[in-house]
């Protein structure tokens, strides 16, 4: 029994003794491999110390360099669009204007007479003859005269027009002259009342799609108020006034342009003006079943401005050149449907009785095709240009009558009909004012 427990004795010193020479072998071979890398790299850094150095020497976190220029970029474009409001805004004005409205006459019923009582008496109500009805628009300084121009739809009717100007000055003004048919109209207040501060116009013909636009007025009264966008759309056409338009034919406004900047009720007549601060429009209309901004509103080119407005300084009134015709564009479903021998151009749909189109003995339409259900016009001269200037829509007709011709004008309109091409020439008169 006691030689078993020495026996286990010994072995087990054996076995701690050779655990003991593996350790130190492996330890000392791992000094060994240290003392040989030192010797053929040298000392190095350990890890930690690694990581610590390569943070200490990073530089702090920064925005990148194109960041850092988009910032800078539009940091000068708030700088500008705050210039150009500095500038401009003086030379915009808030309208209001009173209208007098007679007052609806107030009847009285008559009572039934009941038998054995006196017959019933009823006051009649002392209504005021008259009241007062107010609106209010917005317009911009034209000249160092005192001239103002806006809309003629804010003044139309007005027994009273006030104007407020950016530092607060009030002044009463007259109307010089108005043009229903561009729907822009001259104001005028005491030059030596108020100190003017004149607009810069610019080029509407020279926007582009795209670009930036800003405009200025007084919506919901809100006098002085900036709103920014693009020019959406360019050359279109719209009814002078919408409500008639919706019964039937109508005058238009040529080349007139579309903006996202909101444009509300009481914007109407301000301007709107390019990032250099010239007048490109003056807003009159907006696009929204709510009466408010939608992000479609609309101007007037400031080249009809520069069209217009010199004129009703001088004489009050405008005449525009007149051809008396109702026309369409030409589709592609009327000209299948047709048979017409050309693609593109103004359908004649109707010649005025007594207007120049009719006494130079062009035709209307005679007969109807059904194009998706409905009866649509065809057989009237198509009229593919004038004065030798494609026309492919009726718009370009439009436009080339406001911008290009002048009443007394003798105009040449090369015509299609019953499939031959023939030439026309037409003296334009001045529109019919109970047309307007």
């Amino acid at each position: 029994m006691g030689e078993r427990r020495h026996s286990r004795w010994v072995w087990g010193c054996l076995g701690a003794l050779l655990a003991t020479l593996v350790i130190v072998l492996v330890v000392g071979m791992g000094m060994l491999g240290v003392w040989a890398v030192r010797q053929r790299w040298g000392t190095f850094p350990s890890f930690t110390s690694t990581v610590r150095a390569s943070i200490s020497s990073s530089p702090a976190p920064t925005l990148s360099g194109d960041v850092e220029k988009l910032a800078l970029r539009a940091d000068e474009e708030d700088q500008l669009v705050e210039a150009v409001y500095a500038k401009v805004n003086p030379g915009v004005v808030n309208i209001r204007v009173l209208s007098r409205v007679k007052a609806p006459q107030i009847t009285v019923p008559e009572l039934p007479q009941i038998p054995g009582f006196p017959p019933l008496q009823i006051p009649t109500p002392q209504a005021p003859k008259e009241f007062y009805q107010g609106g209010q628009g917005s317009g911009f300084v034209y000249d160092a005269q005192g001239h103002i121009v806006t809309n003629n739809h804010v003044v139309a009717g007005a027994d009273e027009i006030q104007v407020t100007f950016a530092d607060g000055t009030e002044v009463p003004a007259t109307v010089v002259g108005t043009d229903p048919d561009s729907d822009l109209a001259v104001l005028q207040v005491d030059p030596q009342a108020v100190e003017l501060h004149p607009l810069t116009l610019g080029d509407s013909d020279a926007l582009k799609v795209g670009q930036r636009v800003i405009a200025i007025g007084n919506p919901f009264g809100l006098e002085g108020t900036l709103t920014t966008g693009v020019i959406s759309a360019l050359g279109r056409n719209l009814p002078v006034n919408p409500a008639l338009a919706a019964a039937g034919p109508t005058y238009t406004i040529p080349d007139v342009i579309q903006t996202d900047a909101a444009i509300n009720p009481g914007n109407s007549g301000g301007p709107l003006l390019d990032l250099h601060g010239r007048v490109v429009g003056v807003t009159f209309q907006i696009e929204s079943p709510a009466h408010a901004s939608a992000g479609i509103g609309f101007a007037i080119p400031v080249n009809i401005v520069k069209q217009v407005v010199p004129v009703l300084i001088t004489q009050g009134h405008y005449e525009h050149p007149w051809l008396g015709i109702e026309g369409t564009t030409l589709t592609r479903e009327l000209v299948d449907a047709a048979n017409l021998p050309v693609k593109h151009g103004a359908l004649v749909v109707k010649v005025m009785q007594g207007s120049p189109a009719e006494k130079a003995g062009l035709r209307g339409s005679d007969r109807q095709v059904e194009i998706h259900g409905q009866s649509v016009p065809v057989g009237g001269d198509i009229i593919t240009a004038i004065d030798d200037q494609p026309v492919r829509r009726m718009e370009d007709l439009i436009g080339y009558l406001y911008r290009k011709t002048q009443v007394g004008q003798t105009v040449t309109l090369t015509i299609v009909r019953d499939g031959q091409t023939k030439k026309v020439r037409v003296t334009l008169a001045a529109r019919p004012k109970q047309q307007r």
